[in-house]
């Protein structure tokens, strides 16, 4: 059995909202397990009384961090410091980093360069330079709306979300052609699972709820471009998806 990655979890009480916390910590569960989970603000402050019990619900370690000075962050100065402490235990393989502030796009950076597997996630406003830093990046907006969505349906649209500048669907489906390409067998099939990963590798932000589905085969299917095939491995235990342009040569 795979030994699951070890994530710190650093969440930026200046910057995201309590109603996240849930979809956070359900989302990174896909990645790994979250051993360190700390959140960074100013607790003296009447406005995050609303934080208490879902701190206490998720077992988050409140880091007390004041506002020395007027107009500037302290916040990030503290999560910055300990990622780096955090980095140097060698307890962990990977960060999830919860902010919207392009401060932290050199943090997400720099851990990556020492090995490390970062998951970045913000709301709309969050630069593109930040989330070009992560590994992969998720919407906190699509991640509330994700359990609404329909188990199938037949076309992709955009998810309405305001502000969130998704990558086109035609630039997807031109890019999804490409890895199938590179990746094809003789006969121009590729591995759905190897398709999805290189297609995440390029485009960190990418995530199939970003276009009103829960699952990536449903969602090529709705491109009208390809066709899916499925079989069993050997032992018929492994389901197995492979993916192939539709008018290949060779193909129905």
């Amino acid at each position: 059995m795979a030994v699951e990655k070890r994530f710190a979890v650093l969440i930026d009480a200046d910057n995201v909202s309590e109603k996240y916390v849930k979809f956070i910590l359900d989302e990174i569960s896909n990645d790994g397990v979250a051993t360190i989970k700390r959140i960074y603000g100013d607790w003296t402050k009447t406005t995050m009384g609303s934080w208490k019990n879902v701190l206490l619900d998720n077992s988050i370690m409140p880091i007390q961090q004041y506002g020395y000075t007027t107009g500037k962050n302290a916040t990030d100065s503290a999560m910055i410091i300990d990622a780096m402490d955090l980095l140097y235990t060698g307890n962990i393989e990977g960060f999830c980093i919860v902010s919207s502030d392009s401060d932290f796009t050199r943090l997400a950076a720099r851990l990556r360069e020492s090995g490390m597997y970062v998951v970045g996630m913000g709301e709309k406003k969050t630069p593109n330079a930040f989330i070009a830093a992560c590994n992969k990046f998720k919407y906190l907006e699509i991640l509330a709306q994700a359990p609404n969505l329909p188990d199938d349906q037949t076309s992709a649209s955009t998810v309405e979300v305001n502000g969130v500048d998704h990558t086109s669907l035609e630039e997807v489906r031109s890019t999804i052609r490409t890895i199938v390409d590179e990746t094809s067998d003789d006969d121009g099939w590729a591995a759905l699972g190897d398709v999805g990963n290189i297609l995440n590798k390029r485009y960190p932000d990418f995530d199939v709820r970003n276009y009103g589905f829960k699952k990536l085969t449903p969602f090529i299917n709705s491109l009208k471009a390809f066709e899916i095939r499925c079989s069993r491995s050997k032992d018929g235990h492994v389901r197995l998806i492979f993916v192939r342009e539709k008018g290949r040569r060779g193909a129905k």
